[in-house]
């Protein structure tokens, strides 16, 4: 184990161990899964490989290449369905979710270890920050991306420079005030979102995206995009969701400058009526960006 990436401290100050957990779902990855197994940091406490209903092999490639690998068979469609999977059966102190393609490097999840040993209950990562980027994203996806950020931060009254990312890690005893229902893409929209709900500390830090390393991704822009539209408006406004959050509406915003962690605890609040002429204008912005990309 790496002590300087997973040791806390207790409020007496002395050094004790935080295990960490890795979730990596899976569905038809067995040309790319090696790469992100061999990648892995030697600390990282337990892996679990979720698959969902993979026809090429996946599951026996995850078992070669790590015989000590959880693995857990999700036969509900969907990468929501197979990160609820792997946060229930996760045993760690702190839980990472990674995908599974290449795109994300395992060497960065240090600095998602270290942003919730700092504090945070959850620690998202950003391709805008300084540091972050991508070699993958399409003008597209990245249209479309900016006009959801910018609806999730106007409904939720955050700062966010990041919305639609999938690396990110949380500590697994604030998983359950989250509440997680979404069976797809849009899962990692619903866990910050609800996160901002729970009034949860959030930290952004910088991740850099890479191109998938093989085969086809699963991911739609358009009905995925809009499942993220409808997952916003449902989480801001309970609209559609059963009533887990309470019904105020005022919503804690953390951090300073957009991107930054700590900083002051600040709060705004958001009328209903402003909320739902946001996800108004969360809908339009998306169906227009798609225009404009012609589409």
């Amino acid at each position: 184990m790496h002590p300087s990436a997973v040791d806390g401290a207790d409020a007496g100050g002395r050094r004790h161990p935080e295990t960490v957990s890795v979730v990596i779902p899976t569905k038809n990855e067995a040309a790319n899964l090696p790469w992100v197994l061999e990648r892995m940091p030697d600390w990282v406490d337990e892996i679990l490989v979720v698959d969902g209903r993979s026809t090429d092999g996946t599951v026996e490639v995850a078992r070669a290449c790590r015989p000590n690998a959880v693995i857990v068979l999700e036969r509900r469609p969907g990468k929501g369905a197979a990160v609820r999977a792997g946060f229930a059966a996760a045993t760690g102190d702190i839980v990472v979710m990674i995908d599974a393609d290449g795109s994300m490097d395992p060497v960065e999840i240090g600095r998602y270890v270290a942003a919730i040993q700092r504090g945070a209950d959850l620690a998202k990562g950003s391709r805008r920050m300084a540091g972050g980027g991508s070699a993958d994203i399409t003008a597209l996806r990245d249209v479309g991306n900016r006009a959801l950020l910018l609806g999730a931060n106007l409904l939720l009254g955050t700062r966010f420079s990041e919305l639609c990312y999938g690396f990110m890690a949380v500590r697994r005893s604030a998983v359950a005030d989250l509440h997680l229902v979404s069976d797809g893409f849009e899962i990692e929209t619903e866990i910050v979102a609800r996160a901002v709900r729970a009034r949860q500390v959030i930290a952004e830090v910088p991740s850099f995206e890479y191109p998938r390393r093989a085969g086809e991704s699963n991911l739609s822009v358009v009905r995925d995009g809009l499942r993220i539209v409808r997952t916003l408006f449902q989480v801001r406004t309970g609209i559609g969701r059963p009533a887990l959050e309470p019904a105020a509406d005022t919503v804690a915003v953390r951090g300073g400058r957009p991107g930054e962690f700590g900083g002051e605890f600040g709060v705004r609040t958001r009328s209903a009526a402003v909320a739902a002429i946001a996800g108004v204008a969360v809908a339009a912005g998306f169906a227009l960006a798609l225009l404009s990309a012609g589409t």
